[in-house]
């Protein structure tokens, strides 16, 4: 039997649900993201249009804050690895972890061949009005390159991942019905959704 949500949230995780920490990290990297990709699928389709950057201008500064936090949602979900909700030791569950193993691989990748590219170019990078890296003169070729091949490309395969991770959620809400979302969405006190017959069998993550 599910354990329900705890009446008032706890700053880490329980085996039961997602404490503060984890919540903030998880919707504002997610929010970030989303910004990201809008930005990038309105860049593919209209082009370089005013309009466009007012959402994809802010690419860099926001692409080196979501460098930081996924960092830090990485250290943070180690720190709690032995409290956090499980997945299971079923097939499922093992996918589940697979999957949220790639998801944060994707993300760290993309940030991180885009600082890297960023680092290599011969123009000086000042996302908040400051140097972060200074120009290089001459460019280094290697990350310049490896960045162009690459973050453009991740990114994509981000969103193909995003897009599961929405999918699977919808598929635990409304067919197993098993309370994934509540651990990471619930609100305080919220008791578990009725699982259905055919959710019994079932495997929760």
């Amino acid at each position: 039997m599910r354990s329900e949500v705890p009446a008032t949230l706890p700053l880490r995780d329980t085996p039961q649900v997602y404490g503060v920490v984890t919540r903030f990290l998880h919707w504002t990297v997610a929010g970030l993201v989303l910004w990201q990709l809008l930005g990038m699928g309105l860049r593919k389709i209209f082009g370089r249009q005013p309009f466009v950057d007012v959402v994809a201008g802010w690419h860099q500064a926001v692409g080196t804050v979501l460098f930081v936090l996924i960092v830090a949602r990485i250290a943070w979900a180690l720190s709690n690895l032995r409290n956090r909700p499980r997945h299971g030791r079923h097939f499922t569950g093992r996918a589940a972890s697979l999957g949220h193993a790639l998801l944060y691989a994707v993300m760290f990748s993309v940030a991180a061949v885009g600082l890297l590219r960023a680092y290599g170019n011969d123009r000086a990078f000042a996302p908040f009005g400051f140097t972060i890296f200074p120009a290089q003169d001459p460019p280094v070729a290697w990350m310049v390159q490896l960045g162009g091949l690459l973050h453009g490309e991740l990114g994509w395969v981000l969103a193909t991942l995003v897009l599961g991770h929405v999918v699977m959620v919808g598929v635990h809400e409304s067919m197993w019905r098993d309370g994934t979302l509540a651990r990471m969405a619930g609100r305080p006190g919220r008791p578990p959704a009725r699982r259905s017959k055919a959710a019994d069998a079932a495997p929760t993550r």
